[in-house]
């Protein structure tokens, strides 16, 4: 049986989650305040709800403490979203994820126990940013407010040339965690391996450490 889970708010975001959770076969309680978004999700999701997620009487009456995961998506009304985070730690719930909409906001959810608390927005903008910056750099996703991993194709400077001659670690304090060729992926690559051409790098590193390995080795100048 599927892992449950229930969503909080059917915004962009939280009906993205909603979608994709549904997707892969999972049990999924939909709940929003407004009837249009809750009725778009009557098909998607194993059930879908109106319902005041503030008020505890109301949690207890959907059975919250059931879900092994409660995602709290809700959008503008930060109140709403911290009030629904403090409901679902008084009432046991094993692991809560929560959409923040600043930095403030993050640390009021971190201080009344939110187990993970995501910025969709912010975070895109960064993978957007460092996409932008050259074809070459393909993803980047944040670990951590210090380290990412990175995903990029390599370019003229790496081509033909093996770890060992490029010498990331020790250059740019970066890690090659795994090299993928066409359809292949190569996983703890030897120091021996040769790059080709358009190979695609995964890097982990700290950011400061990857911008740098970025700029001088994989962006390609015209």
């Amino acid at each position: 049986m599927g892992r449950e889970f229930a969503v909080i708010g059917l915004g962009r975001f939280g009906g993205s989650i909603c979608r994709e959770l549904s997707k892969e076969g999972m049990h999924v309680l939909a709940i929003d305040l407004a009837e249009d978004k809750v009725n778009e999700f009557k098909n998607i999701a194993s059930h879908a709800v109106i319902a005041d997620t503030t008020d505890e009487k109301v949690l207890k009456e959907l059975g919250i403490r059931n879900f092994d995961h409660v995602i709290v998506a809700i959008g503008d009304n930060i109140q709403s979203s911290i009030l629904t985070t403090l409901m679902l730690k008084e009432l046991g719930i094993s692991k809560i994820t929560v959409k923040a909409q600043n930095d403030y906001h993050e640390k009021v959810l971190n201080k009344i126990g939110a187990d993970h608390v995501v910025h969709p927005e912010r975070d895109m903008g960064k993978r957007i940013a460092h996409s932008m910056i050259s074809n070459n750099i393909l993803d980047h996703l944040e670990l951590s407010d210090e380290y990412s991993i990175a995903e990029v194709k390599a370019g003229r400077k790496m081509s033909g040339k093996t770890l060992i001659d490029l010498d990331i670690r020790a250059n740019y304090g970066c890690n090659v965690v795994a090299i993928k060729q066409a359809k292949d992926i190569n996983v703890s690559p030897m120091p021996d391996e040769v790059i080709d051409h358009d190979d695609v790098l995964i890097v982990i590193g700290a950011d400061k450490d990857i911008s740098r390995f970025e700029k001088h080795l994989v962006v390609d100048e015209d």
